[in-house]
C-alpha cells in the first residue's frame, strides 16, 4: 500500500512539473534530459514496484500518458513539447519498469535459495 501511494505522489509531482509553473519547477545540476531521465525512472521502477501483476499493462500506460503530458505542454503558459523529452521520458520510465522486474526477478531467487539452505542438510 505504502508503495502505491508513493507512485501515485510521484506521478502527481511529475506531472505538476511538467505541467506547472516554470518558476516553480525543481532544478539541479543534472540538466533538463537529466531531471527527466530521473524523474522518469524513479516513477517507472515505483509503479513497476506497485504493480508487479500488471507491470506490462503499465509500462503501456505510461508511455500513453507520457505522451499526453508532453501534448498537454501545447496549452501550459512558458512550456514546450518536445519529441526528444517524449523520448527520454519513456525510455527512462521503461528502463524504471525493467529494473522493478530484475529486482522481482532477484529478490524471488533469493528466496528460493534461502529456502533451500534453511531446510538444512540432507541426510
Amino acid at each position: 500500500m505504502f508503495i502505491r501511494t508513493f507512485a501515485w505522489l510521484l506521478a502527481a509531482a511529475v506531472t505538476f512539473a511538467t505541467l506547472g509553473p516554470p518558476g516553480l519547477r525543481p532544478h539541479s545540476d543534472l540538466g533538463q534530459d537529466g531531471e527527466h531521465a530521473l524523474a522518469f525512472v524513479m516513477v517507472g521502477l515505483a509503479f513497476g514496484l506497485a504493480y508487479p501483476r500488471r507491470r506490462l499493462l503499465s509500462a503501456a500506460a505510461a508511455v500513453v500518458l507520457i505522451g499526453v503530458l508532453e501534448l498537454m505542454q501545447f496549452w501550459a503558459p512558458g512550456r514546450h513539447a518536445r519529441l526528444v523529452d517524449f523520448l527520454v521520458d519513456t525510455a527512462t520510465a521503461c528502463l524504471g519498469f525493467a529494473l522493478a522486474a530484475a529486482s522481482d526477478r532477484l529478490l524471488s531467487r533469493f528466496r528460493t535459495s534461502s529456502a533451500m539452505t534453511s531446510e538444512g542438510p540432507a541426510e
